[in-house]
């Protein structure tokens, strides 16, 4: 089998940009990747997903409970898996995730008491990789950012493209508890975290992308 390496952070964080530096880098050493990333918007898997953060079943993410919602997520990753990445997987590649089961616990997990959230992560690692078989990740790197300062990256954003924020995204208060989660999270699970911001301002891709290689060196070595 191969290693899975998964990135997680609030909207803004910049993982995709994280993950491509990655993938260069360890071009550069030899070392051939996968890269996916989660939701799979490209597949009717995500229909569901799409749906939810475009406010069909109502505007706030509580509308959709944390269960309901984690499974529209869980069929799409597992789509994802069977079509996509089981195959590299299986002949030893390393694999890199812009998002995976992980994210269920940063933006779902909230939406829940907090004397809860140690049994919802206990019934999602069952869910996903027992009932659902989905590999568990080797690493988990959380990329953390001040949700102040990755909504003023979300407003470029959709300013630039005059698109709309998602239910997540629109969604101050529910951000900062996501980042909660997160961080709780991450304790729990042994992610390692990285810090994306410095002094109320993103860092250098570069100086991020030189912190994460060497987080994960021990990986693949």
């Amino acid at each position: 089998m191969g290693k899975l390496l998964v990135l997680e952070g609030l909207d803004g964080a910049g993982k995709s940009t994280q993950i491509a530096l990655l993938e260069k880098a360890l071009a550069e050493k030899g070392i051939g990747t996968f890269r996916f990333k989660a939701p799979d918007y490209d597949s009717p898997s995500s229909a569901l997903v799409t749906m939810y953060l475009g406010g069909a079943f109502g505007t706030d993410p509580s509308d959709v409970n944390a269960y309901a919602a984690s499974t529209f997520y869980a069929a799409d990753r597992y789509a994802c898996f069977r079509t996509k990445w089981k195959e590299a997987y299986e002949a030893g590649k390393l694999i890199l995730a812009d998002r995976y089961t992980t994210s269920n616990a940063v933006f779902q997990m909230p939406k829940l008491p907090k004397d809860q959230w140690d049994s919802y992560l206990s019934w999602l690692a069952d869910f996903e990789y027992g009932k659902l078989g989905l590999p568990e990740p080797d690493r988990v790197l959380y990329l953390d950012i001040p949700v102040a300062v990755s909504q003023s990256l979300l407003e470029k954003r959709y300013g630039e493209t005059d698109g709309k924020k998602d239910v997540h995204e629109a969604d101050v208060t529910y951000q900062n508890q996501c980042r909660e989660a997160a961080l709780y999270a991450a304790k729990r699970e042994g992610w390692t975290i990285l810090h994306s911001a410095e002094d109320g301002a993103l860092r250098s891709p570069e100086s991020i992308s030189e912190e994460l290689v060497a987080a994960v060196a021990d990986v693949f070595c």
